[in-house]
Order: C-alpha cells, then sequence, then structure tokens
C-alpha cells in the first residue's frame, strides 16, 4: 500500500503545532501529538488522541483550535487600531448626531397649456417630497440644516440614525445664509461637537457626512465621504436664478452630493466646523468643488432664532464698490461709495473714496468679501479695518440695524411708519433721502390701498411728506370724501397709488 500523503490542510495545521510548540512547551504540544495529527489527516484525532506511552488521564488536553483562535483575535485587534484612522475616529464622534431631514411641499398646479386649463380644476394642488440632512448641535433637539432643504415645506419629518422618525418644528430659516433652524423632541439624543474655522488650515482632513440618498436605501445612517480643506472664504455667485450667493464658504474636495446638503463637514477632531450646502457640477453630482457654511455662522443664526426670533444682524453705515481692475484683470481692494451720516463708519470718519483692504483679518478684493464680512457682524461687534495710506487699522463698532431702533407711527392701527434717515436710507437701498417708510402693514389693509412693506411714501396730494409724522398729520386732516393720490417709490423706480377717503 503506498504512503498516505498528508493534505495540505493537514500540513498547515501541523505547521501551526509546531510553531505553538516552540513557543509554549508547557502546553503539552509534543512530537507525538504531531505525530498523531500527520497519521490521521484530521483536527479531530489530534485533539482527542492522548501523547503515546502517557495515560489520558495525565496528559493535558491541548485546544489548538482555541489557542489559534487566541492568536487569531489578537492580530485582528492589532488589524483593527491600524485602521482606526482619524477619519474613522471623527465619524464615530458626529455621524450619531447627522439626521435626514424629509420634507413634504404642497404647490399649486399650473396649467402649462390650453388643453391643461381644460382639465385641471381650479386650484390644484401637488405634493412632492424632498430630503436633505441636518446636524444635531444640542440635548434639547436643536437641529440645524439648509433654508433650500426645508423652503416651501408643510410637512418636515426628521429620521435619526437607527430609524427613529420625530416631526420637526420650523424655529427660524434665514435665506440670506441659507441656514434654517429646526426642532424635534426626542429623548436622549445624540449631540455632534462643534468646532470653530478660526485657524482652519487648508489642506488639513475634510469629512462630509450626510444623507445623499435618502430614503433610497433601506438604512437611515449617514454615509462618509473624505478630502481636504481646498479652500476657506470663498465667495460663490448663483449659477441659476433659483440659487443666491454664498459668502466666506468653506471649500473642499470632499463628495458633497445632492441630499448632503445640510449635513456636517468635519475635521480631524472630529468636529463639526461647516454645514455643506453646494456644489458647482456640470453634471449634477460632485466634481470636487463643494462648499460649507462656518458652523460659526451657522451657530449664531441659531442662537439669534432662539433669544429673539429673528436674525439681528449689524449695520455700520457704508456701502462699497469695486475698484477699476489693473491691466491683469486683477482688483484689489474696495471703495468707499457712501457713508450715512451718524453712522459708525461716519464717526469713524470714513469717507467716500477711501479704499479698504482688510476688515478682521479677511482681505478685500471685492464687494461680496464686505458682504461677507457683514454677514458675520451682529450689534456690538467690533470692527477692524485697513484703510489704504493709513498706517492703523479704523475700529470701529457695529449698532443694530436703524429700522429696528427707529421710532414708528402708526396709522389705522394696521400701518406702522418710520422716518427714512440716512441711515434708513442705506440699511434699505433706497433712492429717496426722506419720506415715510411703511414699516408694516396687514394683509387686509394692503389689498384695499395698494400698498406693500418697504413703500416709501414722498407726497400726498400736493403736500410733500418728509417724515412719518407729516404722514400722520395729513390723515388726521381730512374730513369728508375725497380722492388722495399718493407718490411713492418703490423698489427703486417712482409711482403713483390713488386712495379714496370717505371720513
Amino acid at each position: 500500500m503506498p504512503p498516505v500523503r498528508p493534505s495540505e490542510r493537514s500540513r498547515r495545521l501541523a505547521a501551526t503545532i509546531a510553531t505553538l510548540a516552540a513557543l509554549a512547551p508547557a502546553s503539552g504540544c509534543t512530537p507525538e501529538t504531531a505525530d498523531a495529527l500527520n497519521a490521521s489527516g484530521t483536527a479531530e484525532a489530534a485533539v482527542s488522541m492522548p501523547a503515546r506511552g502517557r495515560e489520558a488521564s495525565s496528559a493535558p488536553y491541548v485546544d489548538l483550535f482555541g489557542a489559534a483562535t487566541q492568536a487569531g483575535a489578537a492580530r485582528v485587534q492589532d488589524l483593527d487600531a491600524s485602521r482606526a484612522t482619524a477619519i474613522v475616529r471623527a465619524t464615530a464622534r458626529v455621524a450619531p448626531a447627522v439626521v435626514s431631514v424629509n420634507v413634504i411641499r404642497t404647490q399649486q398646479v399650473r396649467p402649462r397649456t390650453m388643453w391643461e386649463s381644460l382639465y385641471l380644476p381650479p386650484g390644484a394642488t401637488q405634493r412632492s417630497a424632498g430630503f436633505g440632512s441636518g446636524v444635531i448641535v444640542s440635548k434639547d433637539g436643536i437641529v440645524i440644516t439648509n433654508d433650500h432643504v426645508i423652503s416651501g415645506a408643510t410637512q418636515i419629518q426628521v429620521t435619526l440614525p437607527g430609524g427613529r422618525d420625530a416631526n420637526a418644528e420650523l424655529i427660524g430659516t434665514d435665506p440670506v445664509a441659507d441656514i434654517a433652524v429646526l426642532r424635534i423632541d426626542v429623548a436622549d439624543l445624540p449631540v455632534a461637537p462643534v468646532g470653530t474655522v478660526e485657524g482652519l488650515m487648508i489642506g488639513e482632513w475634510a469629512i462630509a457626512i450626510g444623507n445623499p440618498l435618502g430614503n433610497y436605501v433601506g438604512d437611515s445612517e449617514p454615509t462618509v465621504t473624505a478630502g481636504v480643506v481646498s479652500a476657506v472664504n470663498r465667495n460663490i455667485s448663483p449659477s441659476s436664478e433659483d440659487e443666491g450667493f454664498y459668502f466666506g464658504m468653506i471649500q473642499t474636495d470632499a463628495a458633497i452630493n445632492p441630499g448632503n446638503s445640510g449635513g456636517a463637514l468635519v475635521n480631524a477632531e472630529g468636529e463639526v466646523i461647516g454645514i455643506n450646502a453646494s456644489i458647482i457640477s456640470r453634471s449634477g453630482g460632485s466634481e470636487g468643488l463643494g462648499f460649507a457654511i462656518p458652523i460659526d455662522r451657522a451657530l449664531r443664526i441659531a442662537d439669534d432664532f432662539l433669544r429673539y426670533g429673528e436674525v439681528r444682524r449689524a449695520f455700520v453705515g457704508l456701502e462699497v464698490e469695486p475698484v477699476e481692475a489693473d491691466a491683469w484683470g486683477r482688483r484689489r481692494g474696495v471703495r468707499i461709495s457712501r457713508v450715512a451720516a451718524g453712522s459708525p463708519a461716519d464717526e469713524a470718519a470714513l469717507r467716500p473714496g477711501d479704499m479698504l483692504l482688510e476688515a478682521n483679518g479677511r482681505p478685500l478684493t471685492g464687494p461680496l468679501d464686505w458682504e461677507g464680512v457683514l454677514l458675520d457682524l451682529r450689534a456690538e461687534d467690533e470692527v477692524a479695518i485697513s484703510v489704504q495710506g493709513q498706517p492703523r487699522r479704523v475700529a470701529l463698532r457695529a449698532i443694530a440695524f436703524p429700522s429696528v431702533t427707529a421710532s414708528r407711527v402708526t396709522l389705522f392701527r394696521d400701518i406702522q411708519l418710520i422716518t427714512v434717515t440716512s441711515q434708513i436710507q442705506l440699511e434699505r437701498g433706497l433712492v429717496s433721502s426722506d419720506g415715510a417708510l411703511v414699516d408694516d402693514i396687514s394683509d387686509e389693509l394692503a389689498r384695499q390701498l395698494g400698498l406693500r412693506r418697504g413703500d416709501v411714501i414722498l407726497q400726498m396730494n400736493r403736500v410733500r411728506i418728509r417724515t412719518a409724522d407729516d404722514a400722520a398729520r395729513f390723515f388726521g386732516s381730512l374730513s369728508g370724501e375725497g380722492r388722495i393720490v399718493l407718490y411713492l417709490e418703490r423698489g427703486g423706480s417712482y409711482g403713483t397709488r390713488t386712495l379714496y377717503w370717505r371720513g
């Protein structure tokens, strides 16, 4: 009978036994055990067979597979430790607090053709679903997402990792900064650690966490993409009529796709540094040009909504314009075009024609850079401005918007007027330097009188209106019946409205 050749599996097991015997001679693994394994060709025989020449009761039992399993587990632990990179650890800190934001929108259906107008009933509506991402930033259920994620929604629902759903309350939304603040009532919420964009370094790791697939996949766990911080303080101009400007954004090449909007941009420490908002793409998908709103700005907006119910931005009292480009098309700095009398800029001795180079450490290469500075200001914040030709920075302190603090005159209990001043003219971008600004009006009275918020009343019949009190006196002097012609500024243009008065 030819000798039985051991199988490859047997040879490997024999080599393992020999190695274990050399490492741990007291374990009872002997050459005889190895011989038994070679002869039998099976692991079961090797484990159960006692050593030759010894009583079975006196021979120590050797669990070869247990020893091998322990050694394998140790190797797996070492491998897991090496795989737990900074990206893995950062994701583990933030991902549990990144949620899906699901919305329902109800829109009125307008007929596109003559035939559709025959079949569509009046007032027909259509429901559509949308989704995005959000980040939980506090234990009491505050979620930050994008304004464009929830804009026009009639129902908002948040889905947590793990599948829990919760109806969301809209606390406030800021279309200018593209930030919306939600609240959910759920116990034991995970909270994302938040960082800051101060000191953010170009080239450091950036991790985008969100839900680009929404409800198209079976689970609700967020997805992760990684890249670097490509740039900071980027200004993005709209590429379509449906989009707006973005100021002072973080640029990253971490993949951001539709559905990632409102999710977290995270640094290697596992801290949220931005709220993902926008991409530049020819295909509609990620091309390595993603942009996030700085978390500092998002948190300030959330704090404003929670404290005051509105965003309370600040006013400094100056407007800027671009400077002429050099021969290579480059621009450096902006020029002051207008300063409001009595404003912080006026008190700081800034004048039209002054060239501004930096503000709070941000280079000013164009008007959008200045708008980015204003977007992050709150009343009482200090602004340090570098002016060309002046050796020292000019410091000024921002104030609340003049229209917020202005005195109001009430007409008919449903109209509030404020006097146009130099500062309010600058704040609202008005052509007129005086008049009575319609700051608030009820919807019913607006329909009856043909007035809107933001209209400036300049004249009534032949009476010039320079202040809100002038308008109140004119209406107070009316008696009987008659016609009133209002001369208005609306949207930078002038027009008239005719009212019929019955006292």
